[in-house]
């Protein structure tokens, strides 16, 4: 099946690379309407670059990966070339499954899915809803296309909201706390080179001992926490400071204002 990527930004890049590792060049179009940029995506993939319009009518599968506000022109200049049993999956953040099938003839399938950047090196993590007329064989294929660049889950759309809020913004919060903890390194009187090795290591272990150990964080943090020692004690200002409690509010923040961007208010 002939899969179509509309947006080759670098999201639709990482995408494009991941589905690449599984399938051959000539399964894939891509959408692209700057000369230089289709140039670039046909000599560094060997894929074949075309309009939006011709590859929404030559593919069974098309991937949406523009921005939010682009969609909907996106989707009335391909809108013609669609047809019931396509499968329209959608990565643009706060995009309804419903706003997408509104502006596509009955009977096209629609996918929406929540990435985050670390897809960039196949560590993504995406969460995936289906549409009205998108079953389990449609979900199957959108896992599949998306687990070239990281991890896919199920959940009802409902709950897009909380994930953009948990993984889709989650990136940024891991950045900024290591943003502040190289900063701190500093301030103890690290070369900033050390403390950012020291840190970005450190956090990269730390996730893959969470990852593949199976246990909980409680217990992993308890592990490193002496009674008494330093671990402990930096600990406590941390509680002392309500960091958990700024979590959880920035948490809240976020998926409230995914929420509205899903109901039309502007970015």
């Amino acid at each position: 099946m002939t899969v179509a990527l509309l947006g080759a930004g670098v999201m639709g890049e990482a995408l494009l690379a991941g589905i690449l590792q599984g399938r051959p060049a000539s399964d894939l179009l891509v959408g692209e309407k700057r000369p230089e940029r289709a140039a670039e995506l046909t000599e560094r993939y060997g894929v074949e670059v075309v309009g939006n319009a011709e590859a929404v009518r030559r593919a069974g599968t098309v991937l949406l990966v523009v921005k939010p506000h682009d969609v909907g022109p996106l989707l009335d200049e391909v809108a013609a070339e669609a047809r019931p049993g396509q499968l329209f999956v959608s990565l643009a953040a706060g995009i309804t499954t419903a706003f997408v099938e509104s502006r596509l003839p009955a009977g096209v399938a629609v996918v929406r899915v929540m990435p985050n950047t670390p897809a960039l090196v196949g560590e993504g993590m995406a969460a995936i809803s289906p549409g009205t007329h998108s079953g389990d064989e449609q979900l199957r294929e959108a896992e599949e296309l998306l687990r070239s660049t990281g991890r896919v889950t199920r959940v009802p759309e409902s709950q897009q909201d909380a994930v953009t809020a948990v993984s889709g913004s989650g990136p940024a919060y891991v950045f900024y706390v290591a943003e502040s903890m190289i900063e701190g390194g500093v301030h103890l009187g690290l070369t900033r080179a050390t403390a950012t090795e020291l840190v970005v290591q450190t956090l990269a272990g730390s996730a893959a001992l969470l990852r593949d150990s199976g246990e909980h964080p409680t217990v992993l943090r308890e592990r490193v926490t002496s009674p008494g020692g330093t671990t402990a004690a930096a600990l406590r200002q941390l509680e002392d400071g309500k960091v958990r409690a700024d979590f959880l509010a920035a948490l809240e923040a976020a998926r409230d204002r995914s929420r509205a961007l899903s109901s039309g208010e502007p970015a």
